[in-house]
């Protein structure tokens, strides 16, 4: 190798050494500032943290600290099931309530009523010959209880019910020949100042007593043979009518007829407590006047004409006049000749000061209404009020 040749081979080596030096120094080195990567350009592991893109546990590169979103597949949609049962089973539940609801209240209505039906609808005894009841016809509905009057002359005494002045007593009477006043109980002429009652008036003044204890009847028929003959009548009407007709009896008021207690239930007295037979009164005064406007007339009947002279007094004391009667009939049951039956029943009896007791409920007797009152009128009687009347002396 001549020296030209060696120096030149010298020369590359020398250069190669120091390319070889200048290489391992740069890779020591932390490279120079340049600009932030890009988000693809990050580690993929990295990738997994990012909050915005969700991921399924099998795709979170195994880094425990990312969550995954709920899947919209399992949780979401049992939820929104469990939302469609819970609102099926609201709605279920809340028909079976109204279903319920429903029941119970067509049972309380049906309890109520039975409830609300006077205690001598619920408890009916045997009549008792030559009774008086409020029934308009044999088997309807009304009160059965007895109360002693005359059929044919014949009387029933009353049952003895209690001792003294609480001896249960029964309004009966004797007739005798027409146009003759009847005889009375024995036990009126015991009767003292304290014990205000009424059974006959004097002169040719007749007074027509109807009672309403049972069924109301063909009102509209009553009314108008009433005012037809310009009549004015006296109704004893039961609490619980005056509670199924208020129109009637606003009707009857503003037509001038005197309306009187007849009691809330038409309960036989002699069965109930003082306090029970003034509540009785009372509470009928109360309705009276929130149907009305109007004071009740001071006039008193009791049930089925059953009394003792202790009660006498204490709704004497009360204010009230007791109302008997000097004519009545078995109208509570089917007449066996119609209206007839009822029209010679009272001009058969017709007297002075007549206290007329007919029941509304006998279809009979408003049959006969129109027919009677003519009659009774051509006899030379005039119907009048029981605020007019004048007892004998």
């Amino acid at each position: 190798m001549n020296n030209k040749t060696k120096a030149t081979w010298m020369l590359a080596t020398a250069l190669s050494l120091m390319l070889a030096a200048c290489g391992n120094e740069h890779a020591a080195e932390p490279p120079a500032p340049t600009e932030s990567p890009k988000p693809a350009e990050t580690p993929k592991q990295t990738d997994a943290k990012k909050p915005v893109e969700s991921k399924k546990p099998s795709d979170s590169s195994g880094d425990s600290s990312v969550v995954p979103a709920p899947p919209v597949t399992s949780v979401n949609s049992e939820l929104a099931k469990d939302a469609k049962a819970e609102k099926e089973k609201e709605t279920k539940e809340a028909k079976a309530k109204e279903t319920k609801e429903t029941k119970e209240t067509k049972e309380t209505k049906e309890t109520k009523a039975t409830k609300d039906k006077p205690a001598d609808k619920q408890n009916q005894t045997p009549e008792a010959t030559g009774a008086v009841s409020d029934n308009g016809k044999a088997g309807a509905s009304g009160p059965k209880n007895p109360a002693a009057a005359v059929t044919g002359g014949k009387t029933k005494e009353p049952p003895t019910m209690g001792t003294g002045d609480r001896k249960a007593l029964s309004w009966y009477y004797m007739k005798k020949p027409k146009g003759q006043v009847p005889n009375f109980p024995a036990e009126t002429k015991s009767f003292t100042k304290d014990m205000k009652a009424l059974w006959v008036g004097t002169g040719k003044k007749v007074y027509l007593t109807i009672d309403t204890g049972g069924p109301l009847g063909d009102i509209d028929t009553l009314v108008k043979s009433l005012k037809d003959n310009k009549v004015k009548a006296n109704f004893f009407i039961a609490g619980y009518n005056v509670k199924k007709n208020p129109d009637f009896i606003r009707t009857l008021v503003a037509d001038g007829h005197l309306i009187a207690n007849h009691t809330m239930t038409h309960t036989d007295m002699n069965t109930q407590t003082d306090e029970q037979v003034r509540k009785e009164i009372e509470d009928y005064e109360k309705l009276y006047k929130d149907v009305t406007g109007k004071d009740i007339q001071p006039y008193f009947r009791f049930p089925y004409g059953r009394y003792n002279t202790h009660l006498l007094k204490m709704v004497s004391d009360m204010g009230y006049t007791s109302v008997f009667w000097s004519t009545a009939m078995r109208d509570w049951e089917p007449r066996k000749n119609g209206a007839e039956d009822p029209y010679n029943d009272i001009m058969n009896n017709l007297h002075d000061g007549n206290i007329i007791l007919m029941h509304q409920g006998s279809p009979e007797n408003i049959q006969a209404l129109d027919k009677i009152v003519k009659a009774v009128k051509k006899a030379g009687y005039e119907f009048a009020l029981l605020s007019d009347i004048e007892p004998p002396k």
